[in-house]
């Protein structure tokens, strides 16, 4: 791993702001074939509990974004990555490795989900908002980790043994 990297701070955000809009698409894909099935299938949107709601939203957003951003991370990168000209380096090349960074990456999306989700149930109650604060700060603390380090990494890659770095051509 470098201890100086030099990408800089704007490609970082062009590839976060890349990736963001390819998330943004599955999920009104995803939206697209929910109101589908709801309106077509059960003619109507059926009542949810918390739980049914946490669910649904963990197993059909964070988790096969998680799974599909291992994959592609893995494999060639990105796509914020490949258009960037950037690639995610590894000091021991798995796929574990890659869902580990990953789901640290998508955690703050999931600790948000869950206080939304929750608060929306309880008239957000002090746990709800307690998520809700921790996914801001920990997606903060990600973003600066990722802008302002040497290295250039942030709490994944250095729980994953990885680093975003220019590709080698």
């Amino acid at each position: 791993m470098l201890k100086e990297n030099n990408i800089t701070w704007k490609q970082r955000l062009k590839e976060l702001f890349i990736d963001y809009i390819c998330i943004l698409t599955y999920l009104l894909i995803l939206f697209g074939i929910a109101m589908g099935i709801y309106f077509i299938i059960l003619k109507g949107i059926p009542e949810f509990n918390e739980w049914q709601s946490q669910l649904t939203a963990t197993v059909t957003s964070v988790i096969p974004i998680i799974l599909i951003f291992s994959f592609l991370d893995y494999t060639k990168g990105s796509v914020g990555k490949q258009k960037t000209g950037l690639e995610l380096y590894y000091t021991n090349k798995t796929f574990i490795a890659s869902l580990v960074r990953n789901i640290i990456k998508f955690l703050p999306w999931q600790l948000g989900h869950i206080g939304t989700i929750r608060g929306i149930y309880t008239n957000f109650d002090m746990l709800s908002i307690v998520f809700n604060i921790c996914s801001i700060v920990l997606a903060l603390v990600l973003l600066v980790m990722g802008l302002v380090r040497r290295d250039k990494r942030h709490l994944g890659d250095l729980i994953a043994g990885t680093q975003v770095l220019y590709k080698k051509f």
